[in-house]
């Protein structure tokens, strides 16, 4: 039995999980019949009352007692891919699927933990939205441009591509042009809401930024096997970037999840981060708007990105693909049988409808994938969205030094301008490990190595 298994019984994700992995260990220890454990364990989420007393289960039994039970009789049926997942991860897919409001998940094999929905959690509703289950950074996305740049000139002209990107985008929070860009999404109606009302200005500041933590522009090598988009097969040299809403989409997320919180005052505190709005009321159509406008804004970014890089260098544009993650979109699926329409919260996770093009990143020294959706009713029609940590940002600063990362990244014939120890290569899961976990997912139509990285300079506080 794992915390999943708990958590098909009843038992609520948290305290009470641990305390039942602590019951079944220490069983195990006992030299206990293991083919009667999972009934033992039942009859004590059955009848916690019952066991109170009991040397082996009460603790157990006690903290079940305490605890409030879960906000379904059971959770929305959700699966997972990927083994060996952070088992907090797995416990916040099985608390969301236990709200109410929930219909159906999935958890994908890059995931790890979150506020609220794990980074990699995909999750239906119906008839509502959980700000904190689209994510702070709204509208976090990839785009990946294939250009008509030599590939030689990959290295030849390095210096020059360095130069293009310190003067077509900036890193870091608060990060802004003086002389601000033009994007037709600053003439949308900025009013839908009085936060992006309040924030317009500073969000034309940072229109065409790239911000920090695990936000990075690349040039890299393009290798496709096989036509893809009318691109030939073959080597190009492509530009990937990954960024989102910055200062003004974590805005949208702050004020609209308290206003959710304030909705729900009896959640359980381990379910507080998941508190929804309603579709149907003033604030949660507030909130889908602002999260529609930061949609734009955060493709307006990467457009501004790509198009000023490109024009930068006197260059082509031969292929162009990509894709919102940390979105909620109304779409329709068969969930348990019946066609219905609700709302997939994709955290973290890359849409992968049938036939639908995105891009999942490695790290700065390995590879990313183009890929093409297999459109998987289990999934929810959902991808990776990269290969996803193992290792906290303090942990990583704590335990590597850049003498040792710049030798892997030699290696690797990677050049980093600037990023922070928390986002070397060592703090991934491995890419290929994650791709193999979702074959059923994606078809990989090419792959994009890092040559040329920059990033947020180390010491910058993350804002993905």
């Amino acid at each position: 039995m794992n915390t999943k298994d708990l958590i098909r019984l009843g038992v609520p994700p948290g305290e009470a999980t641990r305390r039942g992995m602590d019951l079944i260990a220490r069983y195990l220890l006992a030299g206990r019949d293991r083919s009667e454990l999972a009934a033992e364990v039942e009859a004590v989420v059955r009848d916690p009352a019952a066991f109170v007393d009991d040397p082996l289960k009460g603790e157990f039994a006690r903290v079940l007692q305490r605890c409030k039970r879960p906000l379904r009789d059971a959770p929305a049926a959700w699966r997972q891919w990927g083994e060996d997942l952070e088992p907090e991860a797995v416990n916040q897919m099985g608390r969301a699927c236990q709200l109410p409001v929930a219909v159906a998940g999935a958890l994908m094999p890059d995931a790890h933990v979150g506020y609220g929905l794990p980074i990699g959690g995909v999750l239906a509703t119906q008839g509502a939205v959980i700000p904190y289950a689209v994510g702070v950074d709204i509208a976090c996305r990839m785009k990946l441009t294939v250009l008509d740049l030599p590939l030689r000139d990959l290295d030849r002209q390095r210096e020059r591509l360095m130069r293009a990107i310190a003067a077509e985008t900036r890193f870091g929070i608060g990060a802004k042009f003086e002389q601000r860009r033009q994007h037709e999404v600053m003439d949308a109606d900025w009013s839908v809401s009085p936060v992006t009302r309040q924030h317009k200005d500073r969000a034309w500041a940072q229109l065409g930024t790239s911000g920090s933590g695990n936000h990075f522009v690349e040039f890299g090598v393009f290798t496709a096997e096989a036509p893809v988009g009318g691109l030939p097969a073959g080597e190009y040299v492509a530009l990937l970037s990954h960024s989102g809403s910055r200062g003004t989409g974590a805005s949208v997320c702050e004020h609209y999840s308290k206003l959710a919180m304030a909705q729900h005052p009896d959640l359980p505190k381990e379910h507080r981060h998941l508190a929804w709005l309603g579709l149907e009321t003033a604030e949660g159509q507030e909130y889908w708007a602002a999260m529609e406008l930061m949609g734009r804004y955060a493709a307006a970014n990467h457009a501004l990105i790509h198009r000023h890089l490109a024009r930068h260098l006197g260059l082509e544009v031969l292929l162009d693909v990509e894709n919102h993650h940390n979105f909620a979109w109304k779409e329709r699926h068969c969930i348990d049988g019946v066609e219905r329409d609700v709302i997939v919260h994709r955290k973290g996770a890359t849409p992968a409808g049938a036939g639908v093009m995105g891009v999942i990143p490695g790290s700065m020294a390995t590879p990313g994938f183009l890929v093409r959706g297999k459109g998987n009713p289990e999934s929810l029609e959902s991808a990776s969205h990269g290969a996803g940590r193992v290792m906290s940002r303090t942990k990583a600063r704590e335990t590597f030094e850049w003498g040792k990362v710049n030798r892997l990244l030699k290696e690797r014939g990677v050049k980093l301008i600037s990023a922070g120890l928390d986002e070397v290569p060592m703090v991934y899961k491995d890419i290929h490990q994650v791709m193999a976990a979702q074959n059923d997912l994606v078809e990989v139509l090419a792959r994009f190595d890092p040559r040329l990285v920059k990033m947020a300079p180390h010491g910058e506080r993350p804002e993905d």
